[in-house]
């Protein structure tokens, strides 16, 4: 919705249709059209409403594509031996600085007791060096894995550069205006406030442009290392071997189940012991009184 202000700017184009040879020949000599006294007219802001609106619109007229924008990525797995698992992300990462190639990010995972050497490398490759930098990878050991995916950005890219045009010619219609001689205040403010916004949508969309560009022009590559997994034959006596190493660890977890267990039944021994001694000396009365019963029986 338009502002009010603009409503009321159509309708004086409307009254001044009389002149419109006369602002024709204005607009072709100054991109603007003339208002009375030198002023702002409201053809000028109905050209600067039509273009921020096409401008928001997105669509902004029919811009064709003259070829396609396509983000292609690889992704790559590679099995070498873990000794040189690290020599070879760092050969990588120089090999990416003698090339159009800009490294994202690189990791090293060092061997450990539970986890086996591995890495990681992610980068931007330029397309006239993409075979170079894949054969330089494959060299590194081998392939075990290698994807494409590719994804079509055309409609997005021709979007954007249509927004970029219309908010760029919205932008500079609002400096014409402010250069005008005898801009009321109340429009000098209306218009550095459009002019802040088409900026600033401006910037945003530049921004998505670079964005684009980067993922188009460029080659996303994913490259993960593992190490080669080694197997190891047993001896016959590597299960001996190995029931002597854990000797002490089965003793010692045998032994921590035992206090746990004992830790467990002390509490109830407290209750449990008084308890039997009154049974005990309860059926022992039971018993003596049963034959002291049967003892004055024969006597009566």
């Amino acid at each position: 919705m338009l502002p009010k202000s603009f409503r009321y700017f159509w309708v004086a184009v409307v009254l001044c249709a009389g002149c419109a040879h006369k602002a024709a020949t204005y607009q072709k000599a100054t991109g603007l059209s003339e208002g009375e006294g030198g002023q702002v007219s409201s053809a000028d802001y109905a050209r600067v409403a039509r273009l921020g609106l096409s401008g928001a619109g997105g669509g902004g007229g029919a811009v064709l594509a003259a070829s396609r924008f396509v983000a292609v990525r690889h992704k790559l797995e590679i099995v070498e031996p873990g000794s040189g698992l690290a020599q070879s992300i760092e050969a990588v990462v120089a090999f990416c600085g003698t090339i159009q190639c800009e490294v994202l990010s690189s990791s090293v995972t060092n061997e450990t007791a539970v986890l086996s050497p591995s890495g990681n490398i992610t980068a931007r490759v330029a397309p006239q060096d993409l075979n170079k930098f894949l054969d330089f990878v494959g060299k590194q050991g081998q392939i075990a894995r290698h994807a494409t995916e590719s994804e079509d950005k055309t409609a997005a890219v021709v979007d954007v550069e249509a927004k970029l045009k219309n908010q760029t010619e919205f932008r500079d219609s609002l400096r014409r205006m402010l250069t005008k001689p005898g801009v009321s205040v109340a429009d000098l403010l209306q218009i550095q406030e459009k002019l802040a916004e088409a900026q600033a949508e401006l910037d945003s969309e530049a921004t998505q442009r670079k964005v684009l560009a980067n993922e188009t022009e460029k080659v996303y590559v994913e490259i993960v290392f593992h190490a080669e997994q080694r197997t190891i034959s047993r001896g016959s006596f590597a299960s001996v071997g190995e029931a002597l190493r854990d000797f002490g660890s089965v003793l010692g977890d045998s032994l921590a189940a035992l206090i746990t267990a004992v830790a467990a039944i002390i509490p109830w021994l407290i209750v449990i012991i008084p308890g039997l001694w009154f049974l005990t000396k309860a059926i022992r009365r039971f018993r003596e009184r049963r034959r002291a019963a049967k003892a004055a029986t024969p006597a009566a």
